[in-house]
This record gives structure tokens, sequence and C-alpha cells, in this order.
């Protein structure tokens, strides 16, 4: 079986904004087709958001429902624990990496170097291909 993705916020940001370069919009297409996971954490992000109009936080809203949402589990708040009395990582971005790392799954992310400390972490950048 094929590894499939975390879809972090800012990639959501982006591809709710239609910012996603013409060169990634195929692997970042087929990833939401195929692999539409996304951290809780992503989704109290993004929904949280103040400054959302009404209709873009309903755009928002239906994006995120229709994603696989992978929530906070034992599994998962272990490994977070683990990260964080590792490295210096911030909370947030430390429960998305222990997600990935639990769940078998690659991140999807523009921002690579919150993550580069993070061992046996796979990290990709549509932005970069």
């Amino acid at each position: 079986m094929e590894q499939g993705f975390l879809i972090y916020t800012n990639i959501l940001i982006y591809y709710l904004n239609g910012q996603i370069p013409e060169l990634a919009d195929k692997v970042v297409t087929e990833a939401f087709e195929k692999s539409f996971n996304i951290s809780v954490i992503s989704k109290i992000e993004l929904l949280g958001w103040h400054k959302f109009t009404k209709s873009q936080y309903e755009k928002a809203k239906m994006l995120v429902d229709a994603a696989n949402l992978f929530p906070l589990d034992d599994i998962v708040v272990e490994k977070t624990i683990e990260l964080r009395r590792r490295q210096r990582i911030r909370t947030p971005d430390a429960i998305i990496a222990a997600t990935c790392i639990s769940h078998d799954l690659i991140l999807m992310t523009r921002n690579e170097k919150d993550f580069d400390s993070v061992e046996n972490l796979e990290v990709f950048n549509p932005f970069r291909e």
C-alpha cells in the first residue's frame, strides 16, 4: 500500500486561496483525492482563524469535513511527549509530527525547517518539487 500524507495547515490555506504553484498542483490535488488526512491541530488552527468571513469559514469547514481527521489518541500523545522531551519543538508541531510517525504518514508542508530536527519523520514540500 502506498504511504499517505498528513496535510499541514499551511497547505490547506494555500489550497483554499488558490495559491498552490502550478508545478505542485498535480501532487497536491492527488493527495487531496487519495490521502486527505489532517491532524486535529490543523482543524483547530484553520477553523479557529478569526479573520474569516462567514463564506470563507464555511468553505474552510467544508474542506476540513471532507478530510480524514486524526485525533489525539494515547499513541500520539505518548509520541508527542517523547518528541518534546528530546528536542525543542512547539507542542502543535510535535503533535503533528507524532501523528505522522505513529500512523506512517508523510507530512506535506511548506514549513520544512519547523520539522528538521524530528527523527523518523518524512517531510514533503510540494513547493520545492
